[in-house]
């Protein structure tokens, strides 16, 4: 019989079992499949008891008692609010400029959270796989294909980028983790999860509706907004595919789409509201 038609275990199976595992159930209290509590005074209990002490009692419980953010001064972004002169730049590389500003900042730059689960290079980010380096727990076990290059990839135990290759579910479930650190850890995070605009958002609204339901805090941002450079891709992933998926979604704040000049001050505001409500702000930036 294959497990997946074993309905229940047998009363040889039960005695492994219960052998395997020390569990005190006399050989003729086995049938009866009795209920077993550890005593009070038994280690399994204390250990139980402890652990629930240490995480705030038996009860789940949303904490609000993390320190607020410094918001960095406007004039941060001088550079970018003086804008670029008689050449134009797409806002995806006024975004990718800003996050670089806010990631140097002493206060609040290791709070950041930048997350892309792939097109790192598409928009423009690569400066920072030396800048901040890429989150590995083991390192960087390998010889990347680009290690000749100015900005190769690199991955770091202390990297502070979150690059998960093309793994769209795991790097959103990534940006939960970090925008509910607020609650779980008092820690007030501002994770970017950063994805191409024309398929990006579809590919992970059941999680965005997950991370509402957890009041995740943080940014959704399409990027490279446009019709694909492949005619026989417009009708399927047309920008405005993902603009419409998100107006269901109730926790993401409006798509916003701002000009070259306005940009920057918005985004910034979109910063601050961020770390004040519990809602998702969703960019589209060309």
């Amino acid at each position: 019989m294959i497990a997946h038609q074993q309905k229940k275990l047998s009363t040889e199976d039960l005695r492994t079992f219960r052998d395997r595992f020390n569990i005190p159930v006399s050989d003729e209290d086995l049938d009866s499949l009795p209920f077993r509590k550890p005593d009070e005074a038994a280690e399994e209990a204390r250990y139980l008891h402890e652990r629930r002490t240490a995480l705030g009692g038996y009860l789940p419980s949303r904490r609000h008692t993390a320190p607020a953010l410094p918001i960095p001064p406007l004039e941060a972004f001088a550079s970018l609010l003086e804008g670029t002169g008689e050449r134009e730049i797409s806002t995806t590389m006024a975004f990718v400029r800003a996050l670089t500003i806010l990631l140097k900042d002493k206060n609040i730059g290791r709070n950041i959270v930048p997350i892309v689960p792939d097109e790192a290079r598409t928009f423009g980010m690569e400066g920072l796989f030396r800048q901040i380096g890429i989150y590995s727990s083991v390192g960087q076990l390998y010889t990347p294909q680009d290690a000749e290059t100015l900005m190769s990839y690199r991955e770091d135990k202390k990297g502070q980028m979150i690059e998960e290759g093309i793994n769209e579910a795991g790097s959103l479930c990534s940006w939960m983790a970090a925008g509910t650190a607020y609650s779980n850890h008092g820690i007030n995070m501002v994770p970017f999860y950063i994805f191409y605009s024309m398929f990006g958002f579809q590919r992970v609204g059941d999680f965005i509706w997950a991370a509402g339901d957890m009041q995740s805090r943080g940014f959704l941002l399409g990027a490279t907004a446009g019709a694909p450079r492949s005619p026989g891709r417009v009708c399927s992933t047309r920008t405005v595919t993902a603009s419409w998926l998100r107006v269901p979604c109730p926790t993401a704040s409006p798509t916003i789409r701002h000009s070259r000049t306005s940009w920057p001050s918005s985004f910034m505001r979109g910063c601050a509201a961020c770390t004040r409500s519990s809602r998702a702000s969703s960019i589209t930036s060309p």
